[in-house]
């Protein structure tokens, strides 16, 4: 099973290299760092952990994301296509919980932080926002997710049967959304989670940031409901 890491990065050239440090090499071929409009180090950081470096100027997770999964779709497409973050919040060792999952004959593997989470690491709004969003999604699409975390593995196969579209923060939760419309084999995996590594989060950490976020993944989840 060949598996490759995408992780969407702005300016995170402080945790990004111990990120690549801690992904299982054995489990994990090559890593794609989405470089997106850094003004730190971020991407030479990332070149000198090993990973491919593709940048995609135009901000926003989904828009990182996409822009990797742009550069693989072009050059040996995986098996599997792992997502975590660069800001050291995952454990990233941690990867083969998600992979064996997947191997199981699962799709769409979450790795859920609401059980092992650090209490510091989950902000009140985001547990809250996780409580909501994913009980909308078992209300309207029936699949019991608990968390909308970007720990994540899913199938090659998969994740261009979904077709992604989603440019920022309802990324993840178009992921979820779209598997349970098309049927996919959904599971979940606990994984601890810790306190970013660095400055304050670039979503929950300001107010403006935890609405807009917010706002974007009810919009998501309403819109999938209508199309």
């Amino acid at each position: 099973m060949r598996v490759a890491g995408v992780i969407p990065a702005l300016n995170e050239a402080a945790s990004i290299g111990e990120v690549l440090r801690q992904i299982p090499k054995d489990r994990v071929e090559r890593v794609v760092v989405a470089d997106n409009g850094s003004t730190d180090a971020t991407a030479q950081v990332a070149r000198e952990g090993g990973a491919i470096v593709v940048s995609e100027p135009h901000r926003g997770y989904g828009q990182a994301c996409l822009a990797a999964l742009d550069y693989l779709r072009q050059n040996e497409p995986p098996d599997v296509v792992l997502f975590l973050d660069a800001d050291l919040s995952d454990f990233p060792e941690e990867a083969h919980l998600l992979l064996d999952k997947i191997t199981e004959g699962y799709d769409l593997v979450i790795g859920s932080r609401v059980r092992l989470a650090r209490k510091d690491a989950l902000l009140p709004q985001a547990r809250f926002g996780n409580w909501l969003s994913t009980r909308l999604v078992r209300l309207f699409y029936g699949e019991r997710f608990t968390d909308l975390g970007p720990f994540r593995a899913i199938r090659w196969e998969a994740l261009e049967r979904i077709a992604m579209a989603d440019t920022n923060f309802g990324w993840t939760v178009e992921m979820q959304v779209k598997a349970a419309k098309h049927g996919l084999r959904c599971a979940e995996v606990d994984v601890r989670y810790r306190p970013r590594h660095g400055d304050k989060s670039k979503v929950t950490g300001t107010l403006r940031g935890t609405v807009g976020a917010g706002t974007k993944i009810l919009y998501v989840i309403f819109r999938e409901l209508l199309s």
